[in-house]
C-alpha cells in the first residue's frame, strides 16, 4: 500500500512539471536570431531537467515525450508532427546525458558537467535530426538548411544553455518538494 502510494505521489509531481513546462511555453517564446525566426527560445525543457535530476533518465524521457505530445497538440499545434518529433530529439538527448551524467553523483559539480554534455549532446543530435527530418518536413533542400547550420547548432547551445543555467540555479530549491 506505501508503495503504491510513493508511486502515486511520484505520478502526480511529474504530471505538475509537464504542466508547468506547457504553460511556459505558452507565456515564454521568442526567436533568438531574426534570420531563422522558427526556432524559438522556450523553457519547456527546465521542468523536465528538474524532473530527470529529481526523477532519473527514464522519467526524463517520459516527461518529455509527454510535453513534446501535449504542446504540439495545443500550444506549438501550428509546427504539427515536426515539432514533435524535433522537440523529442533535441529533449531526450539533453536530459538523457545529462541525467545519466548527474545520477552517479548528486553533486554540482556533476550537475554542471551532466548540464554542458547534455547541452553538447542536444547540439550534435540537432545538427543531424535537422540533416534527415527538416528535409522530409519543409521541402528544403539540404544546401538550403546547411546554410541555416550555424544557426541551428547556436541556437539548440543558447536555448540548452539557458535552460540548463536555470535548471542548476532552481533545482536544490525545488528538490526538497520534490522528494517529500
Amino acid at each position: 500500500m506505501e508503495n503504491q502510494k510513493l508511486k502515486s505521489m511520484k505520478l502526480a509531481k511529474m504530471a505538475m512539471l509537464v504542466a508547468i513546462s506547457i504553460v511556459l511555453v505558452m507565456i515564454i517564446h521568442f526567436p533568438i536570431f531574426p534570420a531563422v525566426a522558427f526556432l524559438e527560445y522556450d523553457p519547456a525543457d527546465i521542468p523536465i531537467l528538474i524532473g530527470t535530476f529529481a526523477f532519473g533518465p527514464l522519467a526524463g524521457i517520459l516527461l518529455t515525450a509527454v510535453v513534446s505530445v501535449l504542446q504540439g497538440l495545443t500550444v506549438s499545434a501550428a509546427s504539427g508532427a515536426y515539432g514533435i518529433i524535433m522537440h523529442l530529439f533535441a529533449t531526450t538527448a539533453l536530459v538523457t546525458v545529462s541525467g545519466l551524467i548527474y545520477r552517479k553523483h548528486k553533486t554540482k559539480k556533476t550537475a554542471v558537467i551532466g548540464l554542458i554534455a547534455g547541452t553538447i549532446a542536444m547540439a550534435v543530435v540537432m545538427f543531424f535530426a535537422n540533416m534527415m527530418v527538416t528535409p522530409l518536413f519543409t521541402g528544403m533542400p539540404l544546401a538550403a538548411i546547411m546554410k541555416l547550420m550555424p544557426f541551428i547548432v547556436l541556437f539548440n547551445i543558447v536555448k540548452a544553455g539557458i535552460n540548463s543555467i536555470v535548471t542548476f540555479i532552481v533545482y536544490k530549491r525545488i528538490s526538497p518538494f520534490l522528494h517529500k
